[in-house]
């Protein structure tokens, strides 16, 4: 995804029956990263960055739903590291974990992040600096992570590629999801390149031109 020259690396790592894209992360200078949305298949998981040479220093996670982060609690304990993520408002979600799993087929156990994550929050991996981008819509506590200088996002279920997240759930709210891809994330710059929680990469341009909820044509930009 990036060159070595690159500050930030990262890998994808579809995981669960829903193949959620989990991704990787890592500071290229000190080889510390990061899972963002470990949400099933540890034992995978936990074998993939020592061969990269990464050493796991945190988990992030950006929304409650079981296929981002069902068994990130026993990931964070095994690999004896913090959770960041999400906003609080999503803390219903996680505290039924186990439950939700059970009706998906998707192991699950609920946790307490070390941190919750609030707008305009930094969060560091290595000497990387994200940015938090509170998104709710999809889930109420629904964060982005940016890292503006390798020009990439971690959008969660927020949107995807030629579509958007779902807001039937519980707290879901569509015209808030509308507002935080418009609002919060396009003033990030058409050539932000975006991970989406399933599914292909993107770019915000790409998706303002052809996303058939958000392209700027049928917002009426």
């Amino acid at each position: 995804m990036q060159t070595s020259e690159q500050p930030l690396q990262a890998m994808i790592i579809p995981v669960t029956a829903f193949q959620q894209n989990c991704s990787l992360i890592w500071c290229t200078k000190t080889m510390r990263g990061a899972f963002v949305d470990p949400g099933g298949d540890i034992e995978k998981l936990a074998a993939i960055p020592a061969q990269h040479n990464v050493t796991i220093e945190k988990i992030l996670i950006t929304h409650g739903h079981i296929d981002h982060c069902g068994m990130s609690g026993v990931l964070a304990e095994r690999l004896g590291v913090p959770i960041e993520g999400p906003h609080l408002d999503d803390k219903f979600w996680i505290d039924q974990s186990a439950e939700v799993g059970a009706n998906y087929g998707i192991p699950g156990k609920p946790f307490t992040p070390d941190r919750w994550l609030v707008d305009g929050d930094v969060v560091t991996v290595g000497e990387l600096e994200l940015s938090v981008v509170h998104c709710p819509g999809h889930t109420p506590g629904h964060v982005v992570l940016i890292h503006e200088g390798a020009k990439i996002a971690f959008v969660g279920d927020v949107i995807f590629q030629g579509s958007i997240g779902r807001t039937d759930f519980p707290r879901g709210n569509h015209q808030d999801l509308l507002d935080s891809i418009t609002k919060k994330l396009w003033p990030y710059g058409n050539d932000m390149n975006f991970v989406p929680g399933h599914g292909a990469m993107s770019t915000f341009g790409a998706e303002r031109k052809n996303n058939p909820f958000v392209s700027d044509a049928v917002m009426g930009r």
